[in-house]
């Protein structure tokens, strides 16, 4: 989250599922995978946050039509909008693609699946931080006049459910717990010749062997601050909103001003 969306690319095919939650490197991860995999990487994060309108208003009926899977034809439309969000991307990572990987594993029979990781405890803190930053009690406000970003209270409204449904816990608030079901989770429903654990300060060795490429030559493995990325995207958009406000206030009141010398 925070880096620059990426553009889908025409015939392109999904050949990794991340399935490691956020905060765990995925941001390196899908940096790595657009190397190794010669394609764009759809990070959830990013593209929500980051790219145009129609990401974000895309996956609210995606996740709408999850809760109601128990119904076949809401399960076929699930389906039908995930592959079509992501045509042109080479692998899906960040969530709330790790809370899909089994409708994503039927959408992609042939991808891998690999699970970033990190210790839970670090991750249990990192975690913290983002709410802190992503839960300012103004933002609501301050994002209605920006097109997509109105709609990420309800998104994470959604999304906190999908990780409540499948994790259990309070809305929101989650720990090296919810780390740990996540984790059990993945290896009741991800076969184990299908499923690879990839710390990303391991590098390029592991995930290269995974994938069955050759190393990059010359060529450092990404490195980049989720925390950081996360906190210059929060600024962005708060700015962004705050400047829509001002101008907002600044036509009625000159509306104001204008009426009042005409009365």
């Amino acid at each position: 989250m925070g880096q620059k969306a990426s553009i889908p690319q025409p015939g392109a095919q999904i050949q990794v599922i991340g399935a490691g939650l956020p905060r765990t490197g995925t941001s390196s991860f899908s940096q790595a995978l657009e190397i190794l995999l010669h394609g764009p990487v759809y990070h959830c994060g990013t593209q929500v946050s980051r790219g145009p309108p129609t990401e974000i208003k895309s996956w609210m009926p995606i996740l709408q039509n999850w809760f109601k899977k128990d119904d076949s034809t809401s399960r076929e439309k699930m389906l039908t909008l995930l592959r079509r969000r992501l045509a042109g991307y080479v692998a899906i990572t960040d969530s709330p693609g790790s809370e899909l990987i089994p409708e994503l594993m039927e959408l992609y029979p042939d991808a891998k699946v690999i699970c970033t990781t990190r210790d839970p405890v670090v991750w249990e803190k990192s975690m913290l931080y983002v709410q802190s930053l992503t839960g300012v009690w103004f933002a609501r406000a301050v994002l209605l006049p920006l097109d997509g970003m109105r709609h990420f209270i309800p998104y994470g409204y959604l999304l906190a459910a999908l990780w409540e449904r499948l994790y259990g816990g309070v809305a929101g608030q989650h720990g090296r717990e919810t780390y740990a079901s996540h984790i059990a989770w993945l290896k009741e429903v991800v076969p184990e010749d299908r499923l690879v654990f990839f710390d990303v300060k391991d590098g390029w060795g592991p995930l290269c062997e995974a994938l069955g490429v050759e190393v990059p030559v010359d060529m450092p493995f990404p490195r980049i601050n989720d925390s950081e990325a996360i906190e210059r995207s929060v600024n962005h958009h708060l700015r962004r909103g705050l400047t829509h406000w001002a101008c907002i206030f600044g036509v009625i009141g000159v509306g104001v001003a204008a009426f009042r010398v005409w009365r």
